[in-house]
């Protein structure tokens, strides 16, 4: 029987909960360069590429054969700022989880299929391993209503606010977009609008920290979250 949401059914214009683990649930990030590294990653997929811009900064006869190499492989990397809009994130010690909405059918796919590749490598160089780093294929629940939706921003940002002790105090050493939620942090490539236009800017029992605080009601997101987190 396959597991659990690793069956996707995409749409265009869907949001999806994504998320995986490391395989026989191994930790994924060792240390802050591969937390680094990772966003690093998702901020070269997710921002759009000006490849007017760097293709004529690559024809400037002064540049040096470092930035001729660095933007070559930036014209090179695969770009998905106009299939995958990002909304919420966090990333755990041996899983992360992402809010996504794709604009068309394959979107998520490609996306996927390449930050995990491409992290793979990185983290089997660095470490000296060899084989897969996840459990099993990425997975993909389609969100299906505006309640889903907005309690599963709450989880994702829980998951990192809770492991330290430090719930909900507006910091976690585990990286996520909540700071991005509640005004703390500005990051280009994370777009919170959507789900911030439903909760009061100017009145803090109705602002979006106010509603993370609150307790979740787990049975909506029985069939949107991992089995275990652990």
């Amino acid at each position: 029987m396959p597991a659990r949401n690793s069956l996707k059914q995409y749409l265009e214009n869907g949001y999806y909960h994504i998320y995986n683990r490391g395989v026989e649930k191994r930790k994924i990030f060792l240390d802050q360069q591969d937390y680094t590294v990772f966003l690093t990653y998702l901020k070269e997929y997710l921002l759009p590429k000006n490849e007017k811009k760097l293709h004529e900064r690559l024809s400037d006869p002064t540049i040096t054969s470092i930035e001729r190499d660095r933007i070559t492989k930036t014209l090179r990397l695969n770009n998905f700022s106009d299939e995958i809009t990002l909304l919420t994130y966090c990333l755990m010690k041996n899983h992360f989880h992402f809010l996504v909405r794709q604009k068309n059918a394959d979107g998520i796919d490609k996306f996927m299929n390449s930050l995990c590749t491409r992290y793979t490598m990185y983290f089997n160089r660095k470490y000296q391993r060899v084989g897969s780093l996840y459990q099993g294929v990425y997975k993909a629940v389609l969100i299906e209503n505006d309640e889903q939706f907005l309690h599963l921003s709450r989880y994702i940002h829980k998951q990192a606010l809770a492991l330290q002790g430090q719930a909900l105090q507006g910091y976690s050493g585990q990286p996520s977009s909540y700071l991005d939620f509640i005004g703390k942090s500005k990051t280009e490539w994370i777009k919170p609008n959507n789900i911030l236009s439903y909760f009061s800017k100017n009145n803090n029992s109705l602002s979006y920290e106010s509603f993370v605080k609150e307790q979740e009601d787990p049975t909506l997101l029985l069939k949107l979250t991992l089995e275990e987190e652990n």
